[in-house]
């Protein structure tokens, strides 16, 4: 769906009025991240990534796309993280590679997140820590900071005043009443910034669907006591490698069942080591140990913290699944998903599970036991957001569509006009003037794949060539022309890979390919281009016909 598909390029801006570009978040849980101008100047809002579905074979991450960026770096005045997931600021190496000295804002832990993924970009960031309650002037831009539950410490809302009007941007968040560390979502905050006005509110949509409220982390704690105290032999809990508060309540469980917890997975020792050194994680004495050292302990004495929540395929749980770790899980075994899906995952997470379940461990996951809890607010929380701030326009961002469209829906049930709700996509340009907030074009926006150490360099056609083989298969054919007189002197030979049949289903179409070259000889056409098209098509019939397949089909001619 494409919310304004009638759009053209953004008229110029013009001077005292705010332009906002979504450049990812919107029609997707992930990439997110925004773009504030202002009299010529930028402020970026979050740059994260976002993950591959099963339809992109091969790609690693994927990135906003910033070639609206390219020609005016030296106009960026700061990128401000809401919060440390990889959604959120996952491509700011990428960024950065760009223009090293762009200054990064955040809270403390956030920052220490993305200084050491850059540390392995071998960029070293201009910083600027920020606590709720902060202010910071930012040239065109005051910023003002708020706290905002959400599924790791630290996270802030942003509250931007303009000379065109404020914004207020929630990044992700909830509204837990017994969050694990104390942190509420700061609503005397909001009920102030209402009071001054709100002329745009950027909202988080992700649980716009699910009614009432989200659930207590408060409640995970007990589910994982009693799992714990059952588990017979080695226990795995799954989860985000930046997910503290579930990290502390296995540490807590592994505490009190007597089992050490060894961190798997290279971002999960990474972020864990950086959360317990600045004191967001409570570790006690000697209870973490080295999976090699855990290794040779009784199984019914560790607990092993791993990566791969998601399904990703070359994570820690998979490899754990298909034997392909130094952690062997097997019968007796417990392995806990601590983590809800992301949309687009489900296929990759269930085949883990069957995996696991196949060799005999058992599995629980949302779907059979609360071992997780969202991080985003539901519709409950939601109405009482835009009932505090009583917002002048709304903006739903962080979600797919269908997020995006009920949180437009709970907005308008609150009195917020139809007209003053703005539904978006990625790079659809609304501009803020007066208190009205209007759609008034669309830049040209892509997907940027990372596909190993190439950034930007596969388009949707290699895509859909990999899907295609993988699907299909492939299939080639080579023959030998006389550039004389147009006569096949040798082939055509035709070789398939992928295809369930032998190599002999095609000895039925080799005359046709034969006779179609040298009919075309006869009428006039030698160029090998137009000849191998004539291979393709012949070939490509027979296949669809007899075989009932789509393959990738490469023909060869040479001249003799």
């Amino acid at each position: 769906m494409n919310f304004h598909p009638e759009l053209t390029a953004p008229p110029a801006l013009k001077p005292g009025t705010l332009r906002l570009v979504p450049l990812g978040g919107l029609g997707e849980v992930g990439r997110n991240m925004h773009v504030l101008e202002l009299d010529g100047r930028l402020l970026i809002i979050d740059c994260g990534v976002l993950f591959p579905e099963e339809h992109q074979p091969g790609v690693d991450l994927i990135l906003p796309d910033l070639t609206y960026l390219e020609d005016r770096l030296e106009d960026i005045e700061a990128i401000v993280l809401t919060h440390g997931h990889e959604d959120h600021i996952g491509a700011v190496p990428y960024l950065l590679r760009k223009r090293q000295d762009i200054p990064l804002i955040g809270s403390q832990l956030t920052l220490a997140f993305i200084e050491a993924k850059l540390k392995e970009h071998r960029i070293t960031p201009i910083t600027l820590a920020v606590k709720e309650g902060g202010r910071e002037q930012i040239g065109a831009f005051g910023l003002e900071f708020v706290a905002v539950n959400h599924s790791i410490p630290d996270a802030l809302a942003v509250f931007v005043r303009t000379s065109a009007g404020t914004v207020l941007n929630t990044g992700d968040f909830k509204m837990d009443q017994l969050p694990l560390d104390g942190r509420i979502t700061d609503l005397r905050a909001f009920a102030r910034m209402g009071e001054e006005g709100v002329d745009l509110f950027m909202v988080d949509s992700t649980n716009a669907e699910v009614p009432g409220f989200t659930t207590a982390e408060a409640e995970i704690g007990p589910t994982l006591d009693g799992l714990f105290a059952q588990a017979k032999g080695r226990i795995v809990v799954a989860s985000f490698a930046s997910h503290v508060h579930r990290v502390q309540q296995v540490i807590d469980a592994a505490q009190a069942h007597r089992r050490k917890v060894a961190f798997v997975g290279r971002s999960m020792v990474r972020n864990m080591g950086i959360a317990a050194e600045m004191g967001y994680l409570n570790v006690p004495d000697g209870i973490l140990v080295d999976p090699k050292q855990a290794d040779k302990m009784p199984h019914d004495q560790v607990v092993y913290m791993s990566t791969g929540s998601q399904g990703e395929p070359m994570a820690a749980l998979s490899r754990m699944a298909t034997g392909d770790h130094k952690v062997e899980v097997g019968k007796d075994d417990l392995v806990i998903f601590a983590s809800s899906l992301i949309p687009g995952n489900e296929n990759a997470v269930y085949r883990v599970i069957n995996l696991l379940m196949r060799i005999g461990a058992t599995v629980v996951h949302q779907a059979n036991a609360r071992v997780h809890v969202s991080g985003h607010a539901s519709a409950g929380e939601l109405l009482y957001c835009y009932n505090i701030l009583r917002p002048k326009n709304v903006m739903p961002i962080h979600g797919e569509v269908r997020h995006l469209l009920a949180n437009g829906k709970l907005a308008m049930k609150t009195g917020i006009p139809e007209d003053n709700v703005v539904f978006a996509e990625n790079g659809v340009v609304v501009d803020l003037k007066d208190g009205r907030a209007r759609v008034v074009g669309a830049i040209e926006h892509h997907n940027v794949y990372v596909d190993g150490s190439s950034v930007g360099e596969i388009t949707e056609t290699e895509l859909k060539d990999r899907r295609i083989l993988s699907e299909e298969g492939f299939v080639s054919v080579f023959a030998v022309i006389d550039a004389s007189n147009g006569k096949v002197v040798s082939g055509p030979e035709v070789h398939a890979r992928g295809l369930a049949e032998d190599d002999s289903v095609f000895d039925g179409v080799l005359p046709q390919i034969k006779d179609a070259l040298e009919d075309a000889a006869k009428g006039g056409s030698t160029d090998t281009h137009q000849l191998q098209q004539i291979m393709r098509r012949v070939l490509g019939r027979y296949v669809g016909t007899k075989l009932r397949r789509r393959p990738m089909i490469v023909p060869i001619v040479i001249e003799a």
